[in-house]
């Protein structure tokens, strides 16, 4: 089925489809609703019964049973009484139980579902979309669903099962007076067809709104530190208000119109209320109704008519419910642009050889970064590339691991083509450093050892010495125990990026790409990773891409890229030989240019 085809269908059935699993779940949970609902109706006909005794005693409706003693009857129906509120209660908690775990278990699977297929969408899906966002899709619309799984889908199944066997009572009963009851039904669903058909578009920009708002938080708990220094605090909370009253707006619309359903409703249960008390009455008079039975409908039909009233905060919860479904299922079925392929790489059968083929690819909506590239890099070589800002280097990156899916022509590692690869053995057989390092919020040991969370401490500790870190780290409060905080926020630049290097060199992969991995770190510190980096690198297939040329001047090959295409390359030496672009980069760096 098309995506267009799967976002048209209704909520309710792109949910039920989800739910397959459940579907033995979902029928106790219906059966012990309709179960309660039919042992909780019960009483008004034993209120009936009860009536009829007391007035007619030996001629009542339990003596064609058998009982003929106006007390013994009084007793059958006291038990008959205390039956029915204990199974009522019964199946009151079994429903209870069994439609909030289906709520849980539901909003469980979601959430995990959809974070799993979100993190299999490709980088470009995030460059799109707001973090603000597609949190909002995972925590707010998923609880939202399970709000309603929790009360609403009950109150439905109830309020069907009790105008089923209500009307079916009246009309089995008293049919000259049944439609007296039924009379305002017809209104009664025309309003709610009506109402939910305007209340679906509302809630959706509700959802819309709240998805604003939240990634208008996001955006600026995460970049709080420039909000401080641009002294924005004001600008910052005016924008906030601004999204935030957008939000109020779209929800008082939304309440403007599901505030009015439930008087709406009562006015008209009170007219078919009213008629039957006033007409059943008269048929009592006359002699054509029998009290019991009277009064068994008047208990009746204030049991269909008045649950009515919640029809308002059922569709209330029903409507938001429908609109987060539509975002979260529309998030689940949005396609997976980059796939892994079937062929298995072990670690330990990697070489490394990279061969680059006449690649092209642009960037969505952009021209071509790349055209026609081509590139080899050698086994346990390290290649460097250099360039200016935009030449292409860093997307060779995200190209070798498939962050994204290149336009046109070929990559292959070890001469197999990246895109038959799994793509776990892809990305597990290359180490990235890159120059924006991201820590999670932790202690320093998790961050070194992530990835690889049953290292041990020694270590961890021996690649933090490698990468120089482990100096700065036992001075921390805790040490390795101490937590960085989010993004790596309590600690400078440069103890992130070693942290980062330690991480890379404990995952011990035959592939290394150095991202800018020294861009942040002092001169004194660049020199003492930089020896590190000479032991590490031996043997391994390195690729080291760089603005300062000082750290890859031992690079067994230096490329020099601009404006997508390789225009030089060689050792430092030959390069500088040639004084064109690398030795003019050099000279700049050095302070020696004019």
């Amino acid at each position: 089925m098309s995506k267009t085809a799967l976002r048209s269908q209704h909520p309710i059935q792109r949910l039920f489809k989800y739910g397959r699993k459940y579907r033995l779940l979902i029928w106790q949970a219906v059966i012990c609703s309709i179960l309660n609902k039919l042992f909780d109706l019960a009483p008004p006909a034993i209120i009936g019964i009860a009536v009829d005794v007391v007035i007619n005693g030996k001629n009542s409706i339990l003596a064609r049973f058998g009982v003929t003693d106006v007390f013994g009857q009084i007793i059958v129906l006291t038990l008959l009484n205390f039956i029915i509120w204990c199974l009522e209660s019964l199946f009151e908690y079994a429903y209870e139980r069994l439609w909030r775990n289906l709520a849980q278990n539901i909003q469980h699977d979601l959430r995990l579902d959809a974070y799993t297929h979100l993190q299999d969408l490709e980088l470009a899906y995030f460059e799109e979309r707001s973090t603000g966002g597609l949190l909002s899709i995972l925590n707010d619309d998923i609880n939202q669903l399970e709000r309603f799984l929790d009360v609403g889908a009950n109150e439905v199944l109830q309020v069907i099962t009790s105008s089923l066997i209500i009307i079916g009572t009246f009309f089995y009963l008293t049919p000259q007076v049944a439609w007296l009851a039924m009379l305002p039904i017809p209104f009664i669903l025309w309003g709610s067809i009506a109402f939910q058909k305007l209340l679906a578009p509302r809630y959706a920009d509700v959802r819309e709104k709240v998805s604003l708002l939240n990634s208008r938080l996001a955006n600026n708990l995460s970049g709080i530190t420039t909000i401080k220094s641009f002294t924005t605090e004001e600008y910052e909370i005016d924008r906030l208000r601004t999204e935030s009253e957008a939000y109020r707006q779209s929800n008082n619309k939304a309440i403007a119109l599901s505030a009015a359903f439930v008087p709406l409703i009562r006015f008209t249960i009170l007219f078919g209320f009213t008629a039957l008390l006033l007409y059943g009455a008269k048929e009592v008079i006359d002699g054509r109704l029998a009290v019991g039975a009277y009064s068994t409908l008047l208990f009746l039909v204030q049991r269909l008519l008045w649950p009515l009233t919640r029809l308002g905060q059922t569709l209330d919860l029903y409507q938001r419910a429908m609109a987060s479904t539509n975002r979260v299922m529309n998030l689940l079925d949005t396609p997976i642009a980059i796939h892994s392929g079937n062929i298995a790489l072990p670690l330990s059968s990697v070489a490394g050889e990279i061969k680059l083929d006449e690649i092209t690819f642009a960037y969505p909506g952009r021209g071509a970064v790349l055209s026609d590239f081509s590139l080899h890099i050698p086994v346990g070589k390290t290649t460097a590339i250099v360039g200016s800002t935009g030449s292409g280097k860093s997307t060779l990156v995200k190209l070798l691991l498939r962050l994204y899916e290149i336009d046109r022509g070929r990559i292959t590692l070890d001469g197999i083509d990246i895109r038959d690869l799994r793509l776990q053995d892809l990305r597990g057989a290359i180490g990235l450093v890159s120059q924006d390092v991201f820590l999670f919020h932790g202690s320093v040991r998790e961050n070194i050892a992530y990835g690889n969370p049953h290292v041990s401490l020694e270590d961890a500790i021996e690649a933090a010495k490698i990468a120089e870190a482990h100096d700065f780290i036992v001075q921390l409060p805790q040490g390795y125990d101490t937590i960085v905080g989010e993004r790596g926020q309590k600690l400078s630049g440069g103890q992130r990026q070693r942290l980062a290097i330690a991480r890379a060199i404990l995952k011990n992969p035959p592939i290394l790409i150095l991202d800018e991995a020294t861009s942040a770190v002092d001169n004194e510190t660049e020199a003492a990773i930089q020896k590190s980096l000479e032991k590490i690198t031996q043997n391994r297939t390195t690729i080291a891409i760089a603005h300062r040329l000082s750290t890859i001047r031992n690079a067994d090959c230096i490329y020099v890229m601009e404006y997508g295409k390789l225009v030089e390359w060689g050792t430092h030496e030959e390069l500088l030989t040639k004084q064109n672009i690398y030795a003019s980069f050099w000279r700049v760096q050095m302070g020696t240019k004019v």
